[in-house]
């Protein structure tokens, strides 16, 4: 079973971080929101990113996520291409707000690619809390049931059931501590993603993602994500 990794993706997989958005020279403060890119089109090529037809990322691979990027506001516009060429994946004109975050995850197979928008919470919860975003991102897996459960117990009931391919279970606050998620086709025990012991530590928010093997289908695993902004 896969287990459920941190993707710290300015330093792994292959990433690469261009940047994005000009610093003001008189030290004025531009309003600004938040950007991050997940690459889960499992048979699709790697892929370069432009924002406002600046290349931001490059050579992004599939379960890659760029962190967030700081970029300006308003109105603009989102390419994904494949790598090194000008074919373009998917285009998006989106506005984008002050001071929010966002996650764009590249989804579905690649002749019907898509873009998931969704607006983040980054907010951290209370001392002695964790919060995670569920997400079935995994497109060849039928609508699922989700049982959050601690290391050794046995599944019990599900958390969540009958999720369907995209669904989003938004603010799932837990005392932090070590948990394992395990996922099965809705209205059976036949567990296709285990976690195994995920610590999830007080005050942080997180994002998983169930997804699908490279090139689509079994086996399928789980990508979590810090939901936290860049360091300052």
């Amino acid at each position: 079973m896969s287990k459920l990794k941190t993707l710290l993706l300015a330093l792994a997989c292959g990433l690469v971080v261009i940047g994005c958005g000009d610093d003001d020279d008189d030290g004025g403060t531009e309003p600004t929101a938040l950007i991050r890119v997940v690459h889960n089109s499992p048979d699709a090529p790697n892929v370069d990113v432009r924002f406002n037809d600046d290349e931001v990322l490059a050579d992004v691979p599939y379960l890659a996520s760029s962190g967030y990027l700081e970029v300006p506001t308003g109105p603009a516009n989102l390419k994904v291409l494949v790598t090194g060429t000008e074919t373009i994946a998917i285009e998006e004109d989106v506005v984008l707000d002050a001071d929010t975050a966002y996650t764009v995850i590249a989804t579905n197979l690649v002749a019907d690619i898509a873009a998931m928008i969704l607006i983040d919470n980054i907010e951290p919860p209370a001392d002695g809390e964790t919060r995670v975003r569920l997400i079935h991102g995994a497109v060849s897996a039928p609508p699922v049931d989700i049982f959050v459960t601690g290391p050794e117990d046995p599944l019990g009931e599900p958390a969540l059931t009958n999720v369907p391919y995209m669904a989003v279970a938004d603010n799932n606050v837990l005392p932090a501590g070590t948990y394992r998620v395990r996922i099965a086709p809705t209205g059976t025990t036949d567990v296709v993603i285990d976690s195994g012991a995920v610590p999830l530590e007080s005050g942080v928010p997180y994002t998983a993602i169930a997804v699908d093997a490279v090139g689509g289908g079994a086996p399928f695993g789980a990508i979590l994500l810090v939901d936290e902004p860049p360091a300052e």
